[in-house]
């Protein structure tokens, strides 16, 4: 296991490096950094150079005057050097979908599972109405106490983490950076672009929320992506273990195969 930096300012972040080549770039979401996301993951480790950056103003990232998508996105793309797979959840999946944009040549094979992006999927009344359930809490974030705001956060996307009455520090600092982050709906994801990108892509989503199984939809079919659905985590998916693992590691060896030598 390697910790170290990446090398590029401002934003540099603290990066975890694990196991052999090929290289895989994991992007966390919201509340919980890359260390509980990808705890999971790592026995692919065996097999794989695991990329683990934690977002700014997680772990030893220096924070942003604000999380947000556009502006973490440059970060992530350096990350992948001279080519990498490319995996993200949440809002890291949002993330993940600009870097592709940014830097497709350097994108071995996309994986997204359940991106908060959910602007793809306007017009439909159920997508409609979490739109405005989320701009309803964002409007006065700071009104709302920590724990109070995460659970209401949690308990809209289908998150199975249980939210304590007290936050251990860690969890508080999630829900700090929550509060102030941009909110994820208000990507906009140029998936025209993304379309004639030529990698091998993949979508998940976990069976709990007709609005994420919609989302998701929208993605893998405007995209030309496979799709996947890994139930029992709700919007966690990651945390789902090995069903996560096996359809990530087929989908990053059939992409593998797909390159030339």
């Amino acid at each position: 296991r390697v910790l170290g930096v990446s090398s590029g300012a401002p934003g540099r972040l603290e990066v975890e490096r694990i196991g052999q080549e090929p290289p895989v770039l994991f992007v966390h979401g919201s509340v919980v950094g890359a260390e509980r996301t990808w705890r999971k993951q790592l026995p692919l480790a065996e097999r794989w150079t695991l990329i683990l950056p934690s977002r700014p103003g997680f772990a030893g990232s220096p924070p942003l005057e604000r999380g947000d998508f556009e502006a973490e996105a440059p970060l992530f793309a350096e990350l992948l050097g001279d080519g990498a797979h490319l995996v993200g959840h949440s809002y890291g999946a949002v993330i993940a979908l600009l870097v592709a944009t940014e830097r497709p040549g350097a994108v071995r094979s996309l994986t997204v599972s359940e991106p908060g992006a959910l602007r793809l999927a306007a017009g439909d009344p159920e997508v409609d109405a979490m739109i405005e359930n989320g701009n309803t809490l964002y409007r006065d974030p700071e009104s709302i106490p920590p724990e109070v705001f995460l659970r209401l956060f949690r308990s809209g996307v289908g998150s199975a983490n249980e939210t304590p009455d007290q936050l251990p520090d860690w969890l508080a600092q999630g829900a700090r950076l929550l509060k102030s982050e941009r909110p994820p709906w208000e990507a906009e994801i140029p998936l025209d672009r993304l379309a004639r990108a030529g990698f091998p892509a993949l979508v998940i989503s976990g069976g709990h929320s007709t609005v994420f199984e919609k989302v998701c939809d929208v993605v893998a079919e405007r995209r030309g992506a496979e799709r996947a659905v890994i139930p029992g985590r709700g919007h966690t998916i990651p945390s789902a273990g090995e069903p996560y693992n096996r359809r990530l590691e087929r989908h990053l060896a059939a992409s593998e195969s797909m390159r030339p030598r």
